[in-house]
């Protein structure tokens, strides 16, 4: 989605809790991101009926799986969960759905994949030449033609916010409520080329304080001149 800042407090009031990627229960999305959190989504279409969903992972497919979650409103028609400590690099994820009058469902296991559209995206988006030694957040990073590049793939799940400062930390602008997992900020919105600090907050807690560099009009095959001057 490509933003410019100027429409982007219209956008953020009209948009919902859009989940990426969901798939409609009993069937669940499971993904895992690019820091190892596993994403677990689905789309409610039970409406009122249901009373309880619990997440329960295990290490293999068919057996030993343990609930690592309960949904606090079953009844979201867009809902999820994000595991964010998986014990082991491969896991199974499963949902138990309880409904009104004590009948229940299972979901069938999923394994947890690497969402290789984010991965793919952030590979070719990444391979822009950068200041000597620079080496850019996995979170907000520059494009190919300079713009900003706000890439969290639980954004649907969790409460994301990002502040953006200039050079000498003067603030510029915030975005609460980050609406999606892949967000554009045009290049426009920095109003010049050299480096630029940011906040980003999982929950209303930092979880990045870094920066980002957008070069003088870049084109294939050449660096601006302006690359290598960074500030300390």
């Amino acid at each position: 989605m490509r933003i410019n800042l100027f429409v982007f407090i219209f956008l953020i009031l009209g948009l919902g809790s859009n989940a990426f990627g969901q798939d409609t229960l009993p069937h669940i999305s499971v993904k895992k991101t690019i820091t190892g959190k596993v994403v677990i989504s689905w789309k409610n279409n039970y409406g009122a009926t249901i009373k309880t969903i619990n997440i329960q992972r295990s290490i293999d497919s068919i057996k030993a799986f343990t609930t690592i979650g309960t949904v606090l409103n079953p009844l979201n028609r867009d809902n999820g969960f994000v595991d964010g400590k998986p014990p082991a690099e491969k896991m199974y994820y499963r949902v138990f759905i309880a409904f009104d009058g004590g009948s229940y469902q299972f979901s069938r296991s999923y394994p947890a994949l690497k969402d290789t559209s984010v991965y793919i995206a952030n590979l070719q988006e990444t391979n822009v030449p950068q200041p000597s030694g620079f080496i850019p957040s996995r979170y907000i990073y520059t494009d190919r033609e300079n713009n900003v590049i706000i890439n969290i793939p639980a954004a649907t799940i969790k409460k994301y916010s990002v502040k953006f400062f200039d050079a000498n930390d003067k603030f510029m602008f915030e975005i609460k409520n980050i609406p999606e997992p892949y967000l554009t900020l045009e290049k426009v919105n920095f109003k010049h080329s050299g480096w630029f600090n940011y906040q980003l907050f999982e929950n209303e807690a930092l979880l990045e304080k870094f920066q980002f560099f957008i070069s003088k009009d870049y084109k294939k095959g050449s660096q601006s001149a302006d690359q290598g001057k960074k500030n300390n």
